[in-house]
């Protein structure tokens, strides 16, 4: 018997990362020498005293068990009060706070809670494949806005049609962006709660990258504009701030309401997160973080490598102030694809055209930092020889 696909999984396109991590192991595997700037995944180790931590709580047989879904008191006690230290935003740690196995999780998860088979979430373009994926799984329809150079890689609420907006439950927004590396201010999320209000729309802010910032930038939370409590959530993730992506450590923080819809979708999918991997939480949070400005340290002597090599060649590409990324514009003669294949192919250098996250993607491709500054020097040198 050959099984048939769900219509909803014929309505996603293939899961560009892993399509990019299945060529990059072909090639591994003839013996090419890969300079991986694809996917965004920390090269740099978990600090060491939350792996202590980790090892410490998983010897404890009370962490063994199944944990609660909305997760252990001290870790929602910690999310508070880094949020309240890094934002000045006080949050209830009982109501507003609800532990993640990711960021990703949530973020795919959220549509189920608020979206029915028809109804609309506006979804930018380029953007993370998840916030379009997770509203193709709850049976919604993906409005695309664009982000545009011109617009400094902010969406146009005003532009975004009515009818659209009426239609729509959720808006998804990602500062500092993933892949564009934009960031905005807190005057763009005022106009985006007043936004959310008038339509009646829950405001879904993706805020996995305010650690990771350059040359004296601190960027805000959604939750620092006035009224965004009332109107949304923001998730967070421990992922790239303390170099754990494979830890599944996240949060969503926010309006109660909200989170108890995306709490019921849990309870019903997931036995919440290891119990060691939160105790490790609080010890990242809560801990030195004199890791993070190293962290970013060696991010920004990367990104002025990679920025300068290209720049030196011929390419017009600004330094960004936050995220591990760069978002470059293709050379002429070129689309996001030829190039992410030319690089491939004849550089051995893996990159993600712009075009596979979402069709204003189009004529970018994106560099990720995650790679040592002599790796990337060398990347540019590959470049160089072949474009």
């Amino acid at each position: 018997m050959k099984p048939v696909l769900a219509r909803r999984l014929n309505r996603l396109p293939p899961y560009l990362f892993a399509e990019i991590d299945r060529v990059k192991r072909a090639l591994v595997a003839e013996g090419k020498d890969i300079i991986d700037l694809g996917v965004g995944d920390p090269d740099l180790p978990t600090p060491p005293n939350i792996v202590e931590a980790l090892y410490r709580a998983a010897r404890d047989p009370s962490n063994q068990k199944y944990a609660l879904d909305y997760g252990m008191d001290e870790l929602r006690a910690a999310i508070a009060a880094w949020y309240d230290r890094r934002f000045g935003v006080e949050l209830d740690p009982d109501s507003e706070i609800l532990p993640l196995i990711g960021s990703k999780e949530g973020i795919g998860h959220i549509p189920l809670a608020f979206i029915d088979p028809g109804d609309t979430a506006l979804v930018p373009d380029p953007a993370y494949p998840v916030y379009n994926g997770g509203t193709i799984f709850a049976g919604g329809e993906p409005f695309r806005i664009p982000l545009l150079e011109k617009n400094g890689f902010i969406p146009d609420l005003a532009a975004i049609p009515a009818g659209a907006a009426a239609k729509a439950k959720l808006i998804f927004l990602n500062y500092p962006n993933n892949p564009t590396a934009a960031t905005c201010g807190i005057d763009f999320f005022e106009r985006l709660v007043d936004f959310a209000r008038k339509n009646g729309i829950i405001v879904c802010h993706d805020a996995a990258y305010t650690e990771l910032a350059f040359d004296g930038y601190r960027p805000p939370s959604f939750l620092q504009a006035e009224g965004a409590v009332e109107v949304g959530i923001e998730f967070h993730s421990l992922s790239k701030t303390y170099n754990m992506t494979g830890w599944r450590l996240g949060f969503a923080v926010g309006n109660a309401d909200i989170l108890k819809g995306l709490s019921t979708v849990k309870s019903n999918i997931d036995s919440g997160i290891f119990g060691a991997v939160q105790i490790a939480g609080v010890e990242a949070l809560t801990g030195p973080q004199n890791y993070v400005d190293e962290h970013n340290r060696i991010y920004r002597e990367r990104r002025d490598a990679l920025v300068d090599g290209l720049n030196a060649m011929g390419w017009k590409v600004e330094k960004p102030k936050a995220t591990f990324y760069v978002w470059a514009p293709v050379p002429d003669g070129y689309t996001s694809a030829s190039l992410a294949k030319t690089l491939l192919e004849r550089a051995a250098i893996v990159a993600t055209p712009g075009s596979g996250l979402g069709s204003h993607g189009e004529g970018y491709i994106r560099f990720a930092l995650t790679r040592s500054k002599e790796r990337i020097r060398e990347a540019v040198e590959r470049m160089a020889r072949i474009l």
